[in-house]
């Protein structure tokens, strides 16, 4: 899911859809609505399950839909992107444990461990590797200097390294329904927050019909 919140922000960031960002009309722009269904459909049963079931059964749930999910992209795209296949290992492992242990500790370390394993797959990838992941997942939506990708592939390592902390200072300070709740629209909501703002920030990079942009016209000044 929060891969496709990062193809996402490509997507509102594509010269035209901004005006349709700022209007807060989202419903002709590329994201569909089913896309999304897809991507939250497992957090939002996981949020169901917990409210009317517990901790348990909500994590039985989870596990089961993140395999429906992954399971339905395959049938219906053909391909699993690395992250997705890394998304369903850790919810099934830290899922697992959760109900093998009985220890509701396991669930609330997973989205933690998701959040360093992407953010350190992009400084290992840009460190390591001198690639740009980032750039990978959207540059065939996006034409942006080597500065801007640069530069937001660190704000994305920086923003999934906080909202890990975030996320287990959250788990460990407070009960386990108030987790719940941030999980949902805590989190998720800065995570479009984050998108949107990643949106805008690119947009000003773009060409507009072939006519370069004013940041890019102020960079080719003499």
């Amino acid at each position: 899911m929060t891969w496709a919140l990062v193809h996402d922000a490509a997507l509102l960031a594509a010269p035209g859809t901004l005006p349709l960002l700022r209007s807060l009309n989202f419903r002709t722009t590329t994201i569909s609505r089913m896309k999304l269904l897809i991507d939250f459909f497992p957090i939002i049963l996981f949020f169901v399950a917990f409210k009317v079931w517990g901790i348990y059964t909500a994590t039985a749930v989870a596990i089961a839909a993140t395999v429906a999910q992954i399971a339905y992209l395959r049938f219906k795209t053909g391909k699993i992107e690395p992250m997705q296949w890394m998304s369903l290992g850790v919810i099934v492992l830290f899922g697992g444990a959760t109900l093998l242990a009985h220890d509701d500790n396991f669930i609330k370390w997973k989205p933690t461990v998701l959040y360093w394993l992407m953010g350190g797959a992009l400084l290992i990838g840009q460190l390591v590797f001198k690639k740009n992941l980032l750039r990978s997942v959207m540059g065939a939506q996006l034409q942006l200097p080597d500065a801007i990708w640069l530069k937001l592939n660190w704000a994305w390592t920086a923003f999934f390294a906080a909202m890990g902390g975030l996320n287990i200072w959250v788990a460990y300070n407070f009960d386990t329904d108030t987790w719940v709740n941030f999980k949902l629209f805590g989190g998720m909501g800065l995570m479009v927050v984050f998108v949107i703002a990643q949106a805008i920030y690119m947009s000003r990079y773009l060409p507009q019909d072939g006519v370069p942009n004013a940041a890019e016209a102020k960079d080719k000044q003499p």
